[in-house]
């Protein structure tokens, strides 16, 4: 899937799905959220918001209020690809916040990913 149609994607239903693979795994929607919140930044009201209208999945990153400095130490694979070697700093950012679920689906205790 090449970048652009990511990044025109909906946040709110690219998001679900986030949501939806920790569910299934026993984690829960606030966990994802907190962990959403810790990467970029955004108040619970205003992810909330960009659930509740449109909100392209790269626009949600684009404006996010502060993404964490920290983020920057997530390392390994995702979607078979390393995503220290990803090149366009907003698909790294999307990224991101894919590990950080497959992560918490796996087990991992918030504490340890933030």
């Amino acid at each position: 899937m090449d970048n652009e149609k990511v990044f025109r994607m909906e946040f709110s239903k690219v998001y679900g799905l986030l949501v939806n693979k920790a569910v299934k795994k026993g984690r829960t929607k606030e966990e994802v959220d907190a962990v959403t919140r810790w990467l970029t930044g955004y108040s619970q009201e205003e992810l909330d918001d960009r659930n509740s209208r449109f909100v392209t999945y790269g626009d949600f990153f684009r404006n996010a209020p502060q993404l964490n400095e920290k983020r920057k130490q997530i390392k390994g694979v995702i979607c078979g690809v390393r995503i220290e070697e990803i090149e366009d700093p907003l698909m790294r950012e999307i990224r991101y916040l894919d590990k950080l679920v497959d992560e918490l689906a796996k087990g991992k205790p918030l504490e340890k990913l933030f």
